[in-house]
């Protein structure tokens, strides 16, 4: 008789839910395609009393995770809790119990990663994880298993719905941020606390992940650099399209042919208006890999929601039913960490093109002024846009895109016109990735 993989699922919200549902409803085709079924034994979840939307008895659900982490007949856990703790000591239970842990935690991930991988592979178990990133883009295995061939050189995301959307209806409609914000809260793509997606948090962890895959260095989410999208104005969206580019909220990992080392960061960026990133609008997600020898290749898909992050759950079940990737986790902790030598570079080593909105008085010597200060930075004009009364009476806006510049530079001539007497307030400045 085969043996089944038997699991238990620690965190039964929306996503644990629709893991349920996705296995009941695809049961035949489970059972036609796996070597092993998979069974779910138990659930436990400190809320015992709703009834959730999805097929389980209610002798299945119990309030203490030790239900699950203690049993000796439960092979693989599912951690869908979030964040760091208890998620990290659960998940580190079930390590040392030799039990598989499939979870979509990113934030634990960001933060414990390169040690939980590492505490899997010392007890012969797996760690998988491709809910934690991209939702249903199947960007985790690509990295370790599909690119693994290429020596990757950049990642470029999109990597938070919210974001998108918020940033799409500024661009479509003309909506002011908080408005933007309120019509995705609305909607139920925005959290009534949105702190952790728009301020670029949520980014930040995914970044992190994607980039410890990519380079083979343990990669934090303390490592990244992180600027949200909060003080967007609907005149950089407008400014923006006249230039030819879209704003996106970007994860961005790079790195440098000349010494091996790796920035990432997360911030809003102009990117060209008919480019992959450029043309994703909505709560969808795309992932930018560029490589040797491949080149660059694109993955784009729903990024949130349960249905994505279930069925990204249930692939990882069934590689471990398969006997496909589980017993291959300690290899995969091995290239996930200390590959590569860990060297990052800092933010004001960023070498880039740069839109920047200078806020002038609107009288003679003001562009005479910004050109003074950038040609003392080293930094040269690529193109520009000039508006005499757009944000305030007497004010003029001059809005800039830069040459290829050093960020150290950039900041220098920044500080330099707003400490002219013809600056009528600070200067706004995007990234801009080509």
């Amino acid at each position: 008789m085969i043996k089944p993989l038997v699991t238990g699922l620690i965190g039964f919200g929306n996503i644990g839910s629709g893991v349920l549902r996705a296995m009941a409803e695809r049961a035949e085709e489970l059972k036609a395609r796996l070597p092993r079924p998979i069974v779910l034994k138990s659930i436990a979840d400190k809320d015992t009393t709703t009834r959730r939307d999805a097929p389980y008895h209610k002798d299945q659900l119990h309030g203490d995770a030790a239900v699950v982490l203690e049993d000796p007949e439960i092979e693989a856990v599912m951690e869908l809790i979030g964040g760091v703790e208890p998620a990290r000591t659960f998940v580190e239970r079930a390590l040392r119990a030799g039990k598989h842990v499939v979870t979509a935690n990113k934030a634990l991930l960001a933060t414990h990663g390169p040690e939980l991988l590492a505490l899997a592979a010392e007890n012969g178990v797996g760690l998988l994880y491709e809910g934690a990133v991209g939702g249903g883009i199947p960007i985790i295995r690509t990295l370790q298993q599909g690119l693994s061939a290429n020596r990757l050189t950049a990642v470029r995301g999109i990597l938070n719905g919210t974001c998108n959307y918020i940033l799409t209806r500024m661009a479509e409609a003309g909506l002011p941020f908080d408005q933007a914000l309120t019509e995705a809260q609305e909607f139920g793509y925005a959290e009534p606390d949105p702190t952790y997606d728009i301020e670029g948090y949520d980014t930040a962890h995914k970044i992190a992940i994607l980039a410890s895959l990519a380079f083979g260095m343990d990669i934090r989410f303390d490592d990244v650099f992180v600027h949200g999208i909060t003080d967007i104005h609907p005149v950089d969206i407008k400014h923006a399209r006249e230039l030819g580019y879209a704003i996106k909220l970007l994860g961005i990992a790079q790195r440098h042919a000349s010494d091996g080392s790796v920035i990432v960061r997360v911030h809003p960026t102009l990117v060209p208006l008919a480019s992959p990133l450029g043309m994703v609008g909505g709560v969808f997600n795309s992932i930018l890999v560029e490589g040797t020898p491949i080149g660059p290749t694109v993955y784009y898909g729903r990024g949130a929601g349960p249905e994505a992050t279930s069925s990204a759950i249930l692939s990882d079940l069934m590689a471990l039913a398969s006997d496909t990737h589980g017993f291959n986790a300690a290899r995969d902790a091995r290239l996930t960490v200390r590959v590569g030598e860990r060297t990052l570079r800092p933010i004001d080593q960023l070498r880039t093109n740069y839109y920047i909105r200078f806020s002038m008085v609107d009288r003679p010597g003001a562009m005479a002024e910004i050109g003074r200060a950038l040609a003392e930075h080293n930094v040269s004009i690529e193109s520009m846009i000039q508006h005499r009364v757009e944000l305030a009476q007497g004010m003029a806006t001059i809005t800039i895109v830069t040459h290829e510049a050093l960020e150290k530079d950039v900041q220098g001539a920044i500080a330099a016109v707003e400490a002219s007497e013809k600056s009528a307030g600070k200067a706004f400045v995007l990234r801009v990735e080509e």
